[in-house]
């Protein structure tokens, strides 16, 4: 049996660690590129948006790679999501290949049914076995988002422009060499280290932007062009709370317990949007209310093109009384870097201008406040 899986940001370090330590065959496709774009885009049907062309370009590869078993992403909610892996397999069929594909589906097995899988696709490795080895492959995707999560802070300030890019591309390729929980420790703790003394601009003050949207979008960088370095070269300080790690804690450990994570941004769309509308569109709209009187200057709302959850969620947030910009930025393979590149640089204008507003406003009136004490 030999593996195979789409990319979605980190991900395919953590499978791969997973499964080579059970003695499977896994294969990682190349990085997403515009050849992956293309190969999905040919043979996806109309009106299919880029996850769903870059996941099949992904399969592609991987069957071409000689890939026999194709896991994909699964799910019963209202997102076509859970017609993505039935569309895919037809098409792989018809273009010649004999991969069968299968339903990870982890928010509805949950951490017995997921661990239940692995198993089965590790020629029925032993428990123990199989759970060291997941537990180890869960580490590693933890080092790389905590480093991820340094990185963002880094960015905006740093005095010479992609030195922590840098640093993260070496931090992922020493991760992903790791073999014991020491030199994993020991790598994460150095790279930590080595971000935190980067040097940094004495004044830097810079913007923060929230970015909220559609899961795949959110986590593939090459779906959004990069659109969380470009907002740093351009002095923006990104935070989110979606990373794989984050999700995997609630998908596969906290919901079977009756913890959901949704819950509260369900809860703060509430006034707006009563119910669910599909993928991440009716947490995309609770978000932007429950972070918006925290420290932010704006929001950079992702979205796939054709992505009807998250167009309910665009022409919604709009309306909400919540006093913060959204620039939603549609995904797909007609979106070029130039077009994006102008829109965020008018994005951060406005917002430089609206803090320097909120700012003069604050000055006025702490002096007429001390006038009037006087």
């Amino acid at each position: 049996m030999r593996i195979g899986m789409p990319h979605m940001g980190n991900l395919h370090i953590t499978l791969k660690t997973l499964f080579e330590r059970l003695g499977v065959d896994y294969v990682i496709p190349p990085s997403n590129s515009q050849r992956t774009l293309s190969l999905g885009a040919k043979y996806s049907p109309e009106g299919l948006c880029i996850p769903f062309k870059l996941t099949l370009g992904n399969l592609i590869e991987c069957a071409a790679m000689g890939a026999d078993t194709l896991l994909m992403p699964g799910g019963n909610g209202i997102c076509r999501l859970g017609y993505y892996a039935k569309v895919q397999q037809q098409v792989l069929r018809e273009i010649g290949y004999n991969a069968e594909i299968v339903e990870l589906g982890v928010s509805e097995r949950k951490l017995i049914g997921f661990m239940q899988m692995i198993k089965r696709l590790s020629n029925d490795a032993s428990w123990y076995r199989l759970i060291t080895s997941f537990r180890f492959a869960l580490a590693k995707l933890h080092a790389l988002d905590a480093i991820e999560r340094s990185v963002q802070k880094v960015r905006p300030a740093e005095q010479v422009k992609g030195a922590a890019q840098e640093l993260y591309t070496s931090a992922i390729e020493a991760i992903d060499g790791a073999n014991d929980y020491a030199s994993l420790k020991k790598i994460k703790k150095s790279y930590l280290a080595q971000l935190d003394a980067v040097p940094r601009q004495s004044r830097a003050n810079p913007l923060k932007v929230r970015v909220i949207g559609e899961f795949y979008v959110v986590l593939e960088p090459f779906s959004n062009l990069d659109v969380e370095v470009e907002l740093g070269k351009l002095g923006v300080e990104v935070r989110r709370t979606t990373f794989i790690s984050e999700w995997t804690k609630f998908s596969l450990f906290l919901n079977p317990l009756g913890i959901n994570e949704k819950e509260r941004y369900q809860r703060a769309a509430m006034p707006y949007l009563k119910h669910d509308v599909g993928g991440e569109g009716w947490e995309s709209v609770g978000e932007k209310v429950l972070h918006a009187g925290e420290d932010y200057d704006g929001i950079i709302h992702l979205a796939p093109f054709t992505c009807m959850p998250e167009i309910v969620a665009q022409n919604i947030m709009p309306t909400t009384q919540e006093d913060i910009p959204v620039l939603t930025i549609l995904c797909d393979e007609q979106m070029g870097k130039a077009g994006m590149l102008t829109r965020l640089e008018a994005f951060v204008d406005l917002l430089e201008r609206r803090r320097r507003a909120r700012l003069a406003c604050n000055n006025v009136r702490r002096a007429y406040g001390s006038l009037l004490r006087d």
